[in-house]
């Protein structure tokens, strides 16, 4: 039984990688996406359910290591480049942006949760300072000592290229996959109007059958990815790997794959 579990996850793993690399769709194809992405479509979490979670310690998304695709990319990420700034949007305290800090990067991150922003700051035994953001009424940016560190407090969609400029990288590990699949337009319209023209954007996304699984963390097809993104971008599958666990398995999932795209402006 063990081997057919193994060989049945091998094959999904196959077929999710034939899958993406075919194109243009087949009707029926379209049709099994449409139907999949129809059963988070009405999904709606507010920003005051995620502050709660932070609130209750319920942040099973939070990792206390460097992720492992940011890790195994950043060469890619970087290209050869030295002092990139990096964007991280719904940042949480991603302890990634203390690793590019400590690297010579510069990182400015975007959180609606005051807790995570004062945490990330206290467990990394950083000093830092708060200040309100006049551009955005109710905003609040932290800043560490060194200033190469600045998480902004406020809803994400008020945050624009007005606010910091643009952006020589995105490390986007679990935002997309998080916001409600309704706003997926707005979102990807934000994040190409953050990209310089030397952007490299690493997005981290999800397949597993939405009707198992309401979310978060969302189903995001490489479709969907190509559909917000490929009118102005090229994306490149990096990576494709069995992301399994007994977490995923808790929310009632037998197949789980875990997708990391490379994503660049087009050249004009």
């Amino acid at each position: 039984m063990c081997g057919s579990n193994v060989f049945l996850r091998v094959l999904w793993l196959f077929l999710c990688r034939a899958i993406a690399s075919c194109s243009p769709l087949t009707a029926d194809r379209q049709a099994n996406i449409t139907s999949m992405l129809g059963q988070q479509a009405d999904r709606v979490m507010a920003l005051g359910e995620w502050e709660e979670r932070w609130q209750q310690n319920k942040i099973g998304f939070h990792q206390s290591e460097v992720h492992k695709m940011l890790k195994n990319n950043i060469d890619k990420v970087l290209n050869g480049r030295t002092g990139v700034r990096f964007f991280f949007p719904l940042c949480g305290k991603a302890v990634d942006m203390k690793w590019l800090a400590d690297m010579g990067h510069s990182v400015v991150g975007v959180e609606i949760s005051e807790k995570a922003i004062r945490q990330f700051f206290e467990e990394n035994n950083m000093t830092y300072t708060e200040e309100p953001v006049p551009a955005i009424p109710g905003a609040k940016v932290y800043k560490n000592s060194e200033k190469n560190i600045s998480l902004y407090q406020c809803d994400l969609y008020n945050f624009s290229n007005s606010t910091e400029g643009q952006f020589g990288a995105i490390w986007d590990r679990g935002s997309l996959v998080a916001i409600n699949p309704g706003d997926r337009k707005k979102y990807a319209a934000l994040i190409i109007s953050l990209m310089a023209n030397d952007c490299r954007y690493l997005l981290d996304t999800f397949l597993y059958n939405p009707d198992l699984y309401q979310g978060p963390p969302f189903f995001v097809p490489d479709e969907q990815v190509h559909s917000l993104f490929g009118s102005s971008c090229d994306i490149e599958l990096l990576q494709s790997e069995d992301a399994l666990t007994d977490k995923q398995r808790n929310w009632g999932l037998d197949k789980f794959t875990e997708n990391v795209h490379l994503i660049t402006p087009k050249s004009n």
